[in-house]
């Protein structure tokens, strides 16, 4: 499934903006900078209609909605790029993932590498580059938890990638989960939307939302947290998970 979106700055939410930094909250089915064939859309190059000089520092994947933090200035990229090739940030995502998930916590320490039998995925390999991820419980339901994961390493879909190697993949994702889409009619007895209406899913996207970062301010080097809330969709899915799919 996919989905073509109109997208300009002023629609985006922007969490904080100051001389060195802007903070942002990407939507899904947004490039985080431009592709290859610079076809589509992308954050970066919506910011640099407005800002000249605007740099990047890390990325979101296409259908990955959340915080995304660009520098203003050389010197700011210089000293963020720093913090994040150091592993001095922290990124903490949340995920609706497949499954009931047991255990309340615990790590995922499994190297990861190309896929090169499947273009533009992500496999587990013993010789792939060491990728370490956290994730804890938030809330369990019959079918599915809602879980946090701190990523301490920055592999390409390395949350993912993780989650699904430990039997949670994401609720939905089309290359490393089960499903395209989540409909209400999943967990909700004799849904009708309509007798002649085909439903309409509740998200179309990747189930995983980068929620907050952490690091040191490039000018003051002082410690700043920012929070991107769960976007709308994701929240409404939560919301019909804790009425539909309660554990018994």
């Amino acid at each position: 499934m996919s989905r073509i979106e109109n997208f300009s700055l002023r629609k985006i939410d922007i969490i904080h903006e100051d001389d060195d930094i802007i903070v942002l909250t990407k939507p899904s089915f947004l490039l985080s900078i431009p592709d290859r064939n610079n076809e589509k859309a992308s954050l970066l190059g919506l910011l640099r209609t407005k800002y000249d000089g605007i740099l990047t520092i890390h990325r979101l994947d296409f259908e990955t909605s959340g915080i995304i933090c660009f520098a203003k200035n050389e010197a700011a990229h210089r000293s963020l790029s720093i913090q994040f090739e150091k592993r001095q940030t922290e990124k903490i995502y949340h995920a609706i993932v497949e499954g009931a998930m047991m255990q309340e916590s615990g790590k995922i320490d499994l190297s990861i590498t190309e896929d090169l039998a499947n273009k533009g995925k992500m496999k587990i390999a013993r010789d792939g580059k060491p990728s370490l991820s956290e994730y804890r419980l938030l809330e369990r339901f019959r079918h599915y938890s809602y879980v946090e994961i701190n990523l301490k390493t920055g592999r390409t879909h390395q949350a993912r990638v993780h989650m699904k190697a430990i039997g949670f993949p994401m609720a939905v994702d089309k290359d490393y989960g089960n499903k395209e889409a989540f409909y209400l009619s999943e967990i909700k007895k004799k849904f009708k939307e309509g007798k002649w209406e085909e439903e309409t899913p509740l998200v179309d996207h990747t189930t995983l939302h980068a929620y907050s970062l952490s690091f040191a301010h490039p000018s003051t080097q002082e410690k700043v947290n920012y929070i991107s809330p769960l976007r709308k969709d994701m929240s409404v899915m939560l919301k019909y998970l804790r009425e539909f799919d309660k554990e018994r």
